[in-house]
């Protein structure tokens, strides 16, 4: 894969309708987000607007006519240890198993009607620390309720870290009312983020291994190391009750990652848009370390209120860097890019704005704040999800980029074969043709020094008159004779030396017998054994018919044996008689010149040529070691060998 780029070519092939449809699917979203949290009010439930309290840190309620009730508005925020809330409520009986819903209960507390208990909600200890970000759908006990002016008394406490307790926007009714309304809103304060903390730390790991094995992939990297930050993050709606021991620990976590997060955004966005600067790194790093500082020197509601609040300019600025990037490049991955920043950007600004209970909120949405809704987390799996497709899309071109290359390569690499193996095909037919030629000169030359000096002497001496007729036979018959070997080694096609062998056997076999001579034609050559080259093949011949004619003329023998081996990569070859073996010894030409040549030949072929002429016989043994034999191979048979 390449090192990341997004300029260039766009995603999409318009980019006023990718603006369009980006910005259309996430402003859908958040409003999905929205109403499926709050819901529509359901028949029969009652949702009060107001409620009277009281601020009171005794155990039991205050007195119904305590002059000191005083009525406030829902969602009231009171700045006291304990404080006392009564709201008065109508019931339709007519209605079974009437519940009370609480969209939260941040320090816990303990609620009645009419004076019997409903629910005690876990408050914080100093063991225990607590903040309960969960609904709460609890039954309000058969037979307590009646049809006009129940009370319900409900006693809170701030949550650890905070000097506020907060009074929600409850709502009472039925159960079938109350359970869709409950289910919406812990499906999105609960399970999403349960969803988004695996999710993230599983999708971050692998992502950050993409990155590990692929450095120069830089986008992965922040993608990765986002995913990791915002699970973390994400812990704060996860986690309701935590040991004092591990509560601070886990609010620093929770600034950390949240700060961590807005920062890694920054880095991807600048390195996206091309803007990245070391002292703009360096500045971002730098106040993002501040974040413990700020947590250990002002606490928990510090950090909130002015260090979160600087992280607020940063992702102004990551959406501007973003929607600029997205004008200058006009490409689908920056618009949709620059879009879910602005999601987040706004959804952030939102959730400072509603966990400071911002009064300018208030009254631009009084019953939207009434619910506390926060949607920073939706906003950023929206964004995490952005990325992540864009990451996918981008590795799924890589990929056929690729794949086309390696198709393109392997189309070149066909090419190339082919006119490799069309330039070998070429160079092979010039090796055969410029060894025929090779063959044909070496033949000439041998024709040449031996039919052609025989026949000039031969003429010479007839000129002179030294010939007798009977002379001028034998010279003319072995003319012929080293024609026809000749005309054998060379008629054989692909170097058949069993073909040209045995035109030779077929032509000296009638000769043998017409001179009262027995011949025996001992063959072991297989299939399989290398090929000998026809001037090779014609020394072999000469070789046998120098033997065979030296049998014929002085011998005075009644039976020759040929005998042909291929073992081990050896030729052997013996012409062995019965005659009086001193006589074979003579000269088998006029010249004499037999056995001279005999050695002449052999040494040509690169072999060994060994004769042995005594009372009962003669042999003449030739071995020589075939072209494409190793050295070292099997051993030659010794002269001598009894063949089958």
């Amino acid at each position: 894969m390449k090192p990341a780029r997004w300029g260039g070519s766009s995603m999409l092939s318009r980019p006023a309708a990718a603006w369009a449809a980006t910005l259309a699917t996430t402003l859908a979203l958040a409003l999905a987000v929205a109403l499926a949290a709050a819901g529509p009010a359901q028949a029969g439930m009652v949702e009060p607007l107001r409620a009277d309290m009281i601020a009171s840190d005794h155990s039991v309620g205050p007195a119904v006519d305590d002059p000191r009730w005083q009525e406030v508005a829902l969602t009231h925020i009171e700045r006291a240890p304990v404080v006392w809330f009564r709201v008065r409520f109508d019931a339709d009986l007519t209605e079974p198993f009437w519940m009370v819903y609480l969209p939260f209960l941040y320090g816990g507390g303990q609620v009645s009607v009419n004076g019997f208990p409903v629910a005690n909600v876990t408050q914080t200890t100093p063991d225990l620390y607590v903040r309960w970000e969960h609904p709460f759908l609890l039954p309000l006990p058969a037979g307590t309720l009646r049809a006009k002016d129940n009370m319900l008394l409900i006693r809170l406490v701030p949550a650890h870290d905070t000097t506020q307790a907060m009074m929600p926007r409850l709502a009472l009714g039925p159960h079938a009312a109350l359970q869709p309304l409950f289910d919406r809103r812990l499906f999105m304060v609960r399970t999403v983020p349960v969803v988004t903390l695996v999710s993230g730390l599983v999708v971050g790991a692998l992502v950050l291994l993409i990155w590990y094995r692929r450095r120069q992939e830089v986008l992965y990297g922040w993608f990765g190391l986002a995913a990791i930050l915002w699970a973390l993050r994400t812990t704060t709606f996860v986690f309701d009750a935590l040991p004092a021991g591990a509560w601070q620990l886990w609010r620093l976590l929770y600034f950390m990652s949240t700060g961590g997060f807005i920062v890694v955004l920054a880095m991807f966005t600048l390195g996206l848009a091309g803007w990245s600067r070391p002292l703009i790194t360096r500045l971002l790093l730098g106040y993002w370390a501040l974040g413990p500082v700020a947590y250990f020197v002002g606490g928990h509601a510090f950090t909130s209120e002015v260090w979160v609040a600087g992280l607020i300019p940063v992702g102004m600025g990551l959406a501007v860097v973003a929607f600029v990037a997205a004008w200058r490049r006009r490409s689908g991955e920056t618009l949709a890019i620059a879009s879910a920043l602005a999601l987040a950007f706004g959804a952030g600004l939102h959730d400072y704005l509603v966990a400071d209970s911002s009064t300018l909120l208030k009254a631009l949405a009084p019953s939207w704040s009434d619910h506390r809704l926060f949607l920073l987390h939706h906003a950023a799996n929206v964004l995490l999800m952005v990325m992540g497709v864009l990451l996918a899309v981008r590795f799924v071109r890589t990929l056929g980029e690729v794949e086309a290359a390696n198709r393109t390569l392997e189309a070149r690499v066909l090419e190339r074969e082919r006119q490799i193996s069309a330039s070998y095909a070429r160079i092979a037919v010039l090796q055969r043709e410029q060894a025929a030629t090779d063959e044909r000169q070496r033949i000439m030359r041998d024709l040449h020094d031996g039919l052609g000096s025989q026949l000039f002497i031969s003429l010479s001496r007839a000129e002179r008159g030294a010939l007798d007729p009977s002379a001028v036979s034998d010279t003319l018959r072995g003319a012929i004779d080293q024609m026809r070997v000749a005309l054998e080694a060379l008629a054989s096609e692909e170097q058949d030396f069993g073909t040209a062998f045995g035109n030779f056997r077929f032509r000296w076999d009638a000769r043998l017998r017409d001179c009262g001579l027995k011949p025996v034609w001992q063959m072991d050559l297989p299939d399989a054994m290398p090929a000998i080259a026809p001037h090779d093949a014609l020394q072999i011949l000469h070789i046998v018919q120098e033997s065979l004619t030296n049998v014929v003329k002085h011998a005075r023998a009644s039976t020759v044996t040929v005998r042909m081996q291929h073992a081990g990569g050896v030729l052997a070859v013996d012409v062995v008689d019965d005659g009086v073996g001193g006589a074979a010894a003579k000269p088998a030409t006029g010249g004499g010149r037999g056995q001279s040549n005999m050695a002449k030949r052999t040494q040509r072929l690169g072999g060994t040529l060994e004769t042995e002429f005594g009372a009962h016989g003669g042999r003449v043994s030739l071995r020589m070691r075939l072209a494409d034999t190793p050295p070292g191979g099997p051993q030659a048979p010794e002269p001598g060998l009894a063949l089958p």
